[in-house]
């Protein structure tokens, strides 16, 4: 029988905006640093989903040079009306611990069709982040978002503000007023909504760690007073630690034609590991304690649950906050199944596969060939892996605690600047890399370098020389936290590279600073010395594991 299992976004997809048109719905997603911005998926059922592109594929519409690590794209927000889609958007430039300061960039695009082309984005205000775009019966259109207070002894998440937005001017009008304020609670992602007479606002809480919930207020008036809701949370996993999703929050509602309302959230599932407490985490909560040791290498996903309307507040079908991992199958939506997706990219086409993401820079010709060998990905070196500006890398995200990532590498270095090969990828701070080099004593070699926290290291029990390989194989196996990389000259005969590494610390539950994204796995290529060294990659197989 078909039922939505959760999560229906597997991997590095948070702080989900859902929103119908006619029979399609519509996700979009934070990006973050990765470009394109803003991933939107399609689904006709609610339970099967298809990437059919990005919002913002411009750099005209989203500047990433020089963005900090977990900074750039965080928690757009989509909405129809007037006959085109609408995208409220964040661009974080400055962000991270210890920083008082957000310098941010609130923006909106607009597109007749949810594939694009989008707009040219409207600045709209700095004040904080998490907008969205709440379009009123009467044609009005309001802009919610949170604001950060940077001063000392102020509580930095200042509460939730609200501005009329002027569609034919395409600027804010009037006065911003503050709606909402809390103390003592994380309060963001708010969105709002108009049901039986009474402005709801729904709110994210706890910030998004082991802590995260769902919160609600209402009012008569859109610019209030807000009442707060008197069940503390719609929605959390905070209570209860065993529970397969944790860290849910940060959702939007969606009603069906059958009129049955569904929630599209974020959560994690996290893997139980052996490291213990995750001392170097920022994460000092009474929450974190209880997880320590757990670490979500899938990053946070989209997940999906049954809400009601009861005595005039929403509430889970289930009862109680608890987030289900497996709900019955909507009413009246017939299974639309998408075609099969290839686990192998044979690079046969001059058009990348949407799953594939940059760092910080579109793609372009200046560094990424699908066209100069035919059949092969050709990547030009680029910036050093620690680099915030323009590295070489393609990725995508990893979706499945157990898998293989396979490539073929012809690449032929003639100095120690030069490097090329497959990474699994968390941020410029902590990555396992597999990579071929020139050395002086030993000629072409082959072996596995990492950052760690930031700190760089060259495994030296790893190096080998390849000098008499004229092609070189390379292989990541993940079995939950181990990784193990392996090499081979024909494809046939593999070799370990290296000892077994961590896979679990490409998660948002280790290392000393905050961090937003989920690990990532794929291609890239640095010539630090400049001279645009060339890396040719004849496929890339990504393969979950058989269950």
């Amino acid at each position: 029988m078909a039922a939505i299992q959760n999560p229906i976004l597997p991997g590095f997809f948070p702080d989900p905006s859902i929103w119908r048109v006619g029979e399609d719905y519509y996700i979009a997603n934070s990006s973050f640093e990765w470009f394109p911005g803003v991933p939107i998926h399609h689904s006709r059922d609610l339970m099967r989903w298809q990437l059919i592109g990005h919002a913002l594929t411009r750099p005209s519409q989203l500047d990433l040079r020089g963005i900090a690590d977990s900074g750039g794209v965080w928690a757009p927000s989509l909405s129809h009306a007037d006959g085109q889609f609408w995208l409220s958007y964040t661009n974080i430039r400055t962000c991270g611990m210890g920083r008082p300061f957000k310098d941010i960039g609130i923006y909106l695009t607009t597109a007749a069709d949810i594939r694009g082309p989008w707009s040219e984005p409207v600045a709209l205000n700095s004040i904080g982040f998490d907008p969205s775009l709440f379009h009123d019966d009467d044609g009005r259109k309001w802009l919610v978002n949170m604001e950060w207070d940077f001063r000392n002894g102020r509580h930095r998440f200042a509460g939730i503000v609200i501005q009329e937005y002027d569609a034919k001017q395409k600027k804010l009008v009037g006065a911003q007023k503050k709606i909402l304020e809390k103390t003592g609670i994380l309060t963001e992602g708010p969105n709002l909504y108009k049901h039986d007479g009474w402005y709801y606002l729904m709110l994210a809480e706890g910030g998004t760690g082991w802590n995260h919930g769902i919160s609600m207020a209402r009012s008569k008036n859109i610019l209030g007073p807000y009442e707060l809701d008197p069940q503390p949370s719609v929605l959390t996993s905070r209570d209860d630690a065993t529970l397969t999703l944790q860290k849910a929050g940060h959702g939007e509602l969606v009603e069906t034609p059958a009129g049955e309302w569904y929630l599209a959230h974020l959560a994690s599932r996290p893997l139980k590991t052996k490291a213990g407490k995750n001392l170097a985490s920022p994460d000092k909560t009474a929450s974190a304690e209880i997880h320590a040791g757990e670490r979500c290498v899938l990053g946070r996903e989209t997940c999906l649950q049954r809400v009601e309307w009861r005595d005039g507040w929403l509430r889970l079908a289930t009862g109680g906050t608890n987030p289900q991992y497996e709900l019955p199958a909507p009413k009246n939506l017939s299974p639309q199944p998408w075609p099969e997706l290839s686990p192998r990219d044979d690079f046969g086409s001059d058009k990348l596969d949407w799953r594939w993401n940059s760092l910080r820079v579109p793609v372009d010709e200046s560094w990424l060939s699908l066209n100069e060998r035919p059949g092969w990905l050709r990547l030009r070196g680029g910036d050093s892996l620690f680099s915030l500006f323009r590295q070489s890398l393609l990725a995508r995200r990893v979706q499945h605690f157990q898998f293989t990532a396979e490539t073929c590498l012809e690449f032929s270095p003639t100095h120690f600047t030069q490097m090329a090969g497959l990474i699994c990828y968390y941020d410029t701070r902590q990555h396992f890399y597999l990579r071929v080099t020139q050395d002086e004593k030993f000629g072409k070699v082959l072996g596995v370098v990492l950052t760690d926290d930031g700190a760089y290291d060259e495994l030296a029990d790893s190096q080998i020389a390849i000098n008499n390989w004229k092609q070189v194989f390379l292989r990541a196996t993940v079995d939950c936290e181990r990784l193990q990389f392996s090499a081979s000259p024909d494809g046939k005969a593999w070799q370990n590279i290296g000892s077994t590494l961590d896979f679990s610390k490409l998660s948002d539950d280790y290392g000393s600073t905050l961090r937003f994204t989920g690990a990532m796995v794929g291609l890239c290529a640095q010539d630090v010395g400049g001279t645009n060294a060339i890396a040719d990659f004849d496929y890339f197989d990504y393969q979950p594991a058989k269950s």
